[in-house]
């Protein structure tokens, strides 16, 4: 429900944000970026019909600099994507906020899996992420956000993929605010903490949990026993299973994104079961932000399962 979302800023000492809730639509892709470049490039325009004209207003350069989003930005990004198709690796990072953390991100790690450092690896993924703040699930409706996440994985040939609440905190940033963050995530399950990086280079074809709207490509949808295996795995009235074009599917686990705030009696099945159904599918971290304690890790990734 709405009024179960929490509003959260977390800043540094010097009063920078970092870290704020929010909503975050990812895709992982066991494609190189050559193959899913104009997919991935159709679906960045579908999610700026859907935001506001002034949602991404920077973008990070080769050289680490952040510089305005105007005509000639929008140039860079389109050549760097469409017309530069080799290389080890694309990254494209498009902000609201040059200065603090805003709602609207969009980040891409495209991957070429033929090179050497790739080709024997079957964990490493292309990912996209966008993101969007609370204040737009609030304002247009959480079936708005659903036909968007729809949208976006129409386009896009997706191993696994989610829509959760999440802490909004793009290139790891909410490291800064480490200390607050490890009270929240023990509190609200129901949020997700991203580093598409450190997570897209890992996942391979396999799962990252339970959220909101869970999309399940192949092969994992067929080692969950197909669609009609899962209808009757999940057979709750809150949940609802939509058929994708190439054998995919949406699992909606409710009208609403729900925090699952520890601190009040919360009852939701669905979420554990699905959890349940994913945990042999789980991928394991090896690299970045909680690699220091991968048993951490581990037991987050799996906070629903208990």
């Amino acid at each position: 429900m709405r009024e179960n979302i929490p509003v959260i800023r977390l800043r540094t000492d010097t009063d920078r944000l970092v870290t704020r809730d929010g909503v975050v639509l990812c895709f992982f892709m066991r494609r190189s970026h050559s193959e899913v470049a104009s997919t991935v490039w159709r679906a960045l325009q579908t999610y700026l019909r859907a935001v506001p004209p002034t949602a991404l207003s920077w973008y990070g350069s080769d050289d680490g600099d952040t510089l305005p989003l105007d005509d000639k930005g929008w140039e860079v990004i389109r050549k760097q994507m469409l017309e530069r198709p080799g290389g080890i690796a694309r990254i494209v990072e498009l902000e609201e906020d040059a200065s603090a953390v805003g709602g609207y991100h969009f980040e891409y790690y495209g991957r070429n899996l033929a090179e050497p450092m790739f080709s024997h690896d079957e964990d490493s993924t292309t990912g996209v992420l966008f993101t969007l703040p609370t204040e737009y699930l609030l304002e247009q409706g959480p079936a708005r956000v659903c036909a968007l996440a729809l949208e976006l994985a129409r386009e896009l040939p997706f191993s696994f993929g989610y829509a959760s609440l999440a802490f909004v905190a793009p290139h790891g940033l909410w490291y800064a605010a480490r200390r607050e963050l490890n009270g929240l995530l023990a509190r609200y399950l129901g949020f997700d903490l991203y580093n598409l990086g450190d997570t897209s280079r890992a996942i391979g074809t396999r799962a990252r949990g339970a959220y909101w709207l869970t999309f399940l490509g192949q092969p994992l949808l067929g080692q969950l026993g197909g669609i009609e295996g899962l209808r009757d795995k999940l057979s709750f009235s809150e949940v609802s299973l939509q058929p994708l074009e190439g054998e995919r599917l949406l699992i909606s686990l409710g009208e609403w994104p729900d925090a699952i705030d520890t601190s009040k009696e919360v009852y939701l099945p669905q979420y554990r079961a699905l959890a349940h159904l994913l945990e042999p599918f789980l991928y394991e971290e090896r690299t970045g932000w909680f690699s220091q304690d991968k048993e951490n890790m581990r037991r987050w990734l799996r906070r629903l399962c208990q």
